[in-house]
């Protein structure tokens, strides 16, 4: 598979330290870490990684491929493509998902890792959700339209938004089309999976591949709306490691954007706690 990364190359003086990989949440791509990737990257280098079948990365010959060991597979090829044995993690949603399999499965390479609204423990009612919409298809005449229409589909997951909120928002999900439509920027067959018998079931234990992070800093972030990563899950998580904090952003859904001041403020205090080398 061809995988698209953004790569910010961070100061020189941190040359030698861990670089953070950023992924992103199931319909999202490299956009998503559009301002949050630049401003950490005035500290440490950041790789952004598109999954297969998202932005620009390729489509998928095969779509019951695109389930999380397959990301796994292709983040440990890139990681190793590019010389890269010990890393941070970012991950928002499918993305957080990732890096507990890829700490659980890549034993010592993972020094640090923030887990945005995703966790051991996943609400059934919002996979569900998730589930109903993913892969529909639809277009949009104008960007315009296109932000009404996303931000009616996610009113409550961003409820304090106004319109230019959701612009920018759909800007980086959305993509244009050669015959001047606005679409979604992924393949809608990356659904195919979830569609399956027992693709959205949430009873699978993850603890085992969450309390694989260890002792390393690990960051998760809730909203406080959402309806993926219950309160009481995130707290359980703030507890069951040694080095793990709980932040709660308030008045959003599933998932922060991580632009929040709240998410900003926790996310500077979790990469001072990184290795420096």
């Amino acid at each position: 598979m061809r995988l698209h990364a953004r790569i910010y190359a961070g100061p020189s003086e941190a040359e030698s330290a861990p670089p953070i990989l950023c992924m992103p949440g199931l319909a999202r791509n490299a956009r998503d870490f559009e301002d949050l990737a630049p401003y950490v990257a005035q500290r440490r280098k950041v790789i952004v990684i598109e999954f297969r079948g998202r932005g620009e990365s390729a489509y998928a010959k095969d779509p019951m491929t695109y389930v999380p060991l397959t990301y796994v597979q292709d983040v440990v090829a890139m990681l190793d493509e590019m010389g890269i044995r010990r890393f941070a993690a970012i991950g928002t949603s499918l993305g957080g998902l990732v890096a507990m399999l890829l700490a659980a499965t890549q034993q010592g390479r993972l020094v640090g890792a923030v887990l945005n609204d995703v966790g051991p423990e996943l609400q059934t009612a919002g996979l569900e959700r998730i589930r109903d919409y993913i892969g529909a298809a639809g277009s949009q005449p104008t960007w315009m339209h296109a932000a009404r229409a996303f931000g009616e589909l996610n009113a409550a997951v961003y409820p304090g938004y106004e319109i230019h909120d959701w612009l920018r928002l759909t800007k980086r999900t959305h993509r244009l089309t050669p015959e001047g439509r606005i679409v979604t920027d992924y393949d809608k067959q990356i659904a195919a999976p979830l569609r399956a018998p027992g693709g959205a079931d949430a009873g699978v234990d993850l603890w085992p591949a969450y309390q694989a992070l260890g002792d390393v800093p690990v960051l998760v972030l809730r909203g406080a709306l959402s309806d993926i990563l219950a309160a009481e899950a995130a707290a359980k998580m703030a507890k069951a490691l040694p080095n793990a904090k709980l932040a709660e952003i308030p008045g959003v859904g599933h998932a922060p954007t991580m632009d929040e001041p709240e998410a900003r403020a926790a996310i500077d205090a979790w990469v001072a706690e990184l290795p420096q080398a």
